[in-house]
């Protein structure tokens, strides 16, 4: 099985750029799925409707997200609640009237995907339950099920809970991405069961920017701590791509690991 994986997708500007960019990037690996992180799709915003089949039509299999979920949920929790959905929340959020999972099987070409999505509490701003003991119920929920491969998509901040989730299920899961800190890391690794991981993805977004935003319109709020400026998002035109390839085969455990990273105008 191979898999493209894409994180952060950051507005309109580069919900264009993907779809200028994937179809070569599709013929190149000619992956089974396509997965991407959309925490921010909606101009810094968590989702809508409208931007996630937008994804869908063009090639994206599966959608993970991160804490700004609620931020636009009146205009999601519709598609979200759709059997057919291919958007997951984190799994850990405190339930309550959150009536779909964080998890997720997707089935295509005879393939099956477990896809897992948590959060860690971290400097983030939402409560949620222990990532390590939910990652365990999930597992354990699906281990005499005839899976090609499970992943998962650890959204968080802290480095030492990343790496220890990973170990933590070494041999258990086929590789684990974390996304969130917008930088792709250069810390990948297949650890001694197999089981590959990297810190972050990365982003795509303007390379001359911050976190997106344009740098005179964010320079109060470092400077004076004043913030009630408008954040403008960043329009030079030179952006940067960033993504991963992941192959594995029979044994369920990595075995090719590639870093995408393209800057172009």
């Amino acid at each position: 099985m191979k898999i493209l994986v894409f994180w952060d997708v950051y507005g309109r500007v580069w919900r264009d750029w993907l779809r200028k960019e994937l179809p070569w990037l599709i013929k190149k690996y000619n992956p089974d799925f396509v997965i991407a992180n959309v925490d921010n799709v909606s101009s810094w915003r968590w989702a809508i409707e409208k931007h996630i089949i937008e994804l869908e039509k063009i090639g994206v299999d599966i959608m993970t997200s991160g804490d700004h979920i609620f931020d636009n949920f009146e205009k999601i929790k519709d598609y979200l609640w759709k059997k057919d959905s291919r958007l997951i929340r984190c799994a850990n959020f405190y339930e309550q009237d959150l009536v779909w999972k964080g998890y997720k099987i997707f089935e295509k070409n005879g393939k099956k995907l477990l896809v897992i999505h948590l959060q860690w509490e971290v400097f983030m701003n939402h409560k949620v339950t222990n990532p390590f003991l939910k990652a365990r119920e999930i597992i354990d929920e699906f281990k005499w099920e005839n899976l090609d491969w499970i992943i998962l998509d650890f959204h968080n901040e802290a480095t030492a809970e990343a790496y220890w989730l990973a170990y933590y299920l070494d041999w258990d899961i086929s590789f684990m991405f974390w996304t969130h800190t917008h930088v792709q890391t250069n810390d990948d690794i297949i650890l001694k069961k197999w089981t590959w991981f990297i810190s972050d993805v990365g982003m795509n977004w303007p390379l001359y920017s911050i976190i997106w935003a344009d740098y005179e319109s964010v320079k109060p709020r470092f400077l004076s701590w004043i913030s009630k400026w408008k954040i403008e998002q960043s329009l030079d035109d030179i952006y940067l791509v960033s993504g991963v390839y992941v192959e594995i085969w029979n044994d369920k455990k990595c075995d090719k690991i590639e870093k995408i990273r393209i800057i172009k105008q």
